[in-house]
């Protein structure tokens, strides 16, 4: 598996980056949050990246930040979500955006993208609704969620999870759950993080 790429940028257009490491070029996916973030031609670039092996076609897909790769793994862990239509989800709205719709169940905000109908919409937010509030994560991240002084609940526990499982820091998690009522539910809790940390 290849975890990352960083090397000189050579190529980047619409939805593909190319970039240079150790003599070989890289081509990868990428979605239009990621091809903002990369600089220009020439200049060093760095991506997450997720290698998609089928029978007939091997594909790298490259991601800006961590969040970004996650949600893209969750996409294509629903049926009938392919990697382009995954990619497509990801280049109309952010990680965190996508991560807000997920938890607030806006399923309609999903159909916005080319090839999400309705029916596949409602299919995305039931299978990772939970998924996204209540997955559980291992080793270096437990130990941080649990430093983070936060008011001590199940439901703060299952919100933090699944905060830093999307990839953000214990820093921002800390600060915006100093903001929201403990009392509340883990759905909501992460739905009110989720809107702190996308108006950052």
């Amino acid at each position: 598996m290849i975890y990352s790429i960083k090397g000189t940028l050579v190529h980047k257009e619409p939805f593909l980056a190319v970039i240079e490491c150790a003599g070989v070029g890289y081509a990868c996916r990428i979605t239009c949050a990621a091809s903002s973030q990369l600089g220009e031609i020439g200049s060093e670039a760095f991506l997450y990246t997720y290698l998609h092996v089928r029978e007939d076609n091997i594909e790298l897909f490259g991601f800006y930040s961590k969040q970004e790769l996650h949600c893209f793994k969750l996409l294509l862990s629903v049926s009938g979500v392919g990697t382009k239509m995954a990619l497509t989800i990801l280049s109309d709205m952010d990680a965190q955006r996508f991560a807000l719709t997920i938890a607030s169940e806006d399923s309609k905000a999903l159909t916005k993208s080319k090839g999400v109908g309705p029916k596949l919409a409602q299919r995305i937010v039931l299978e990772l609704k939970d998924k996204v509030a209540k997955e559980s994560i291992t080793g270096a991240d437990i130990k941080a969620a649990g430093n983070i002084a936060v008011p001590v609940s199940n439901e703060c526990s299952e919100a933090v999870t699944a905060l830093i499982t999307l990839g953000f820091s214990q820093g921002e998690v800390e600060t915006v759950m100093t903001k929201i009522d403990p009392s509340l539910s883990s759905g909501e809790i992460i739905k009110q993080a989720l809107k702190y940390l996308s108006n950052k």
